[in-house]
């Protein structure tokens, strides 16, 4: 149930990422618009997955993964129905809080029904190629609807699989809490919610137009203060919704990083790269679709044997040397144009599908496997939190790079194509307006083929910019995994044990998810508390790394 609860939870990312183009010529959405169609699925799946991995704690996590289902289904129901970017809009976030009640959800689930850390990597490894299956089928799915009938059916899959898990759960899923006693957080939750709702709107809006506007400036704000009222409620907190002492482990600490900072850069490169195809290459969904199961089908055949590597390999290694492949090939892509061929672009995505093959699977059970047990489900929600903060960022930030670069280079491309005068004037105004796409709404007459070839050049100006940026961030990724995920050492204990210090996570740790009293983190709790319980989710969370 757990790896059907996240294939549910992320089928409709790249349903959606595939299917941008057809959604924008339908609706007629501009390029900030089109931002928020991905932003408001992911936006309140960071901002309430804390919250629903402490529901499941507290009211029982069958509950929340039922809820969890209903919101996907719920949200799919509502984008069928739409007839307008705005409903499109409800409808992502209904799916969005879904994703937020699984995420959390489905890992507490295995660690509850796999008590043996050991065998529980394999079921980490299993869960991921779920979530990378997903990715996977959601791309082809959406490009054979498209091929037979109109946008809106893309949204229709996630209905019958999320009901057919609603009523298998029903009947066979046990029920769970957690052992040790918690409570909702209030505070912590619209703090945090406030922080991150502001932080992407101020980013997608002061991409449209300008980072000076009122509206912007208040919504930073807004994100600034809230985050700092964030970290002094949860330091306060008897019952943290994340307990902040978590980041005193070098191993959570580092694979939280690495995880926001490597999905910003590639979820956003997927908004980039849907747009590649559709506006610059002029191919319909199912042939983009084929082209992003390059890099999805191959991150899941990668995934199975890196879960089955990580006791015998370096995580740290194994994390570093997939970000760095990444970032080769987010090089490589800045060499494209509009006309290059299926197999100039196969190897470049599949470069980048084994990269993050090597990191999805050992970064979870890293960040997981670095805490002591009672925490590990916070852990694991706190990771993904992060991951989707990220994950909310990306499109936001590249989509307004690439707005910008490319309404900027416009009139150069529109002047070498011989476009000038008042048709000249028109296009750079739609662009400016709505994005790229604008330039549709202007009358072109025999001059379409010049504007649409500059306006195709324009787009790889800008796209260039965002490959360079996404590199960026996941070369910094890597250098964090590198300098953080350190070796364990050994250090002697009082009474003889064995303290592991350091970034990585034991082999076992990694390998099953949950550390054993010696892998704990210099810092944290005591030798021997992960197995006797002295360390609790609840109140006794502050005795970790205090």
């Amino acid at each position: 149930m757990a790896c059907l609860g996240v294939f549910v939870a992320y089928l409709p990312v790249t349903t959606v990422s595939v299917s941008l183009p057809a959604i924008q010529e339908a609706l007629g959405a501009s390029t900030a618009e089109l931002s928020w169609v991905s932003d408001a699925f992911v936006l309140p799946m960071a901002a309430f997955i804390l919250t629903a991995g402490v529901f499941g704690d507290v009211h029982g996590r069958k509950k929340v993964f039922l809820t969890g289902l209903l919101l996907t289904a719920a949200g799919a129901a509502t984008a069928l129905s739409a007839g307008s970017v705005h409903v499109v809009w409800i409808g992502q976030a209904l799916s969005g809080l879904g994703a937020a009640a699984l995420l959390p959800t489905t890992l507490a689930l295995i660690s509850h029904a796999v008590p043996d850390f050991r065998e529980r990597g394999k079921y980490i490894g299993i869960w991921a190629m779920c979530l990378l299956g997903a990715l996977a089928v959601g791309g082809v799915l959406a490009g054979t609807v498209l091929s037979h009938t109109e946008w809106r059916w893309i949204f229709v899959a996630p209905i019958p699989v999320a009901l057919i898990a609603f009523a298998i759960a029903v009947r066979l899923l046990a029920d769970s809490r957690a052992p040790h006693g918690r409570r909702l957080d209030w505070p912590g939750q619209i703090t945090a919610a406030l922080a991150i709702t502001g932080l992407v709107y101020g980013v997608i809006e002061g991409g449209a137009g300008s980072f000076g506007d009122v509206q912007v400036l208040v919504a930073l704000a807004v994100a600034v203060v809230s985050g700092v009222l964030f970290v002094l409620v949860e330091r306060r907190s008897d019952s943290p919704m994340l307990d902040l002492t978590l980041f005193r482990s070098p191993g959570f600490a580092a694979t939280t990083l690495v995880a926001m900072v490597m999905f910003m850069a590639m979820i956003g490169f997927f908004f980039v790269l849907s747009l590649y195809f559709g506006m610059v290459q002029h191919l319909d969904t199912l042939d983009a679709a084929w082209r992003m199961l390059l890099m999805t089908g191959t991150s899941l055949i990668v995934s199975g044997p890196a879960g089955r590597l990580m006791h015998r390999i370096s995580t740290r290694g194994m994390i570093t040397v997939g970000l760095l492949m990444v970032t080769a090939s987010l090089v490589s892509l800045l060499g494209v144009a509009a006309d290059t061929s299926f197999g100039a672009l196969s190897w470049r995505l599949i470069l980048l599908g084994l990269g993050m093959g090597l990191v999805t699977t050992p970064m979870t059970a890293t960040a997981v496997g670095s805490v002591p047990h009672p925490l590990a489900g916070m852990a694991a929600a706190g990771n993904n939190a992060f991951r989707q903060v990220g994950g909310a960022l990306g499109p936001a930030v590249l989509g307004a790079l690439l707005t910008s670069r490319a309404a900027e280079a416009l009139p150069g491309h529109l002047a070498d194509a011989g476009v000038s005068g008042a048709t000249g004037a028109r296009v750079e105004e739609a662009v400016r307006a709505d994005g790229l796409g604008g330039a549709g709404g202007v009358p072109l007459g025999a001059e379409a083929g010049r504007v649409w070839a500059a306006v195709g050049e324009s787009f790889l100006d800008g796209m260039r910019l965002c490959l360079i940026v996404a590199a960026a961030l996941t070369f910094l990724a890597a250098v964090l995994a590198f300098v953080l995920l350190r070796a364990p050492r050994k250090a002697a204990a009082p009474g003889g044990q064995t303290v592991r210090q350091g970034g990585g996570a034991s082999p076992s740790a990694a390998h099953g998810g949950t550390a054993p009293a010696d892998a704990v983190p210099a810092g944290s709790a005591p030798a021997g508390a992960a197995s006797s319980g002295a360390v609790s989710a609840g109140p006794g969370a502050k005795a970790v790394g205090a």
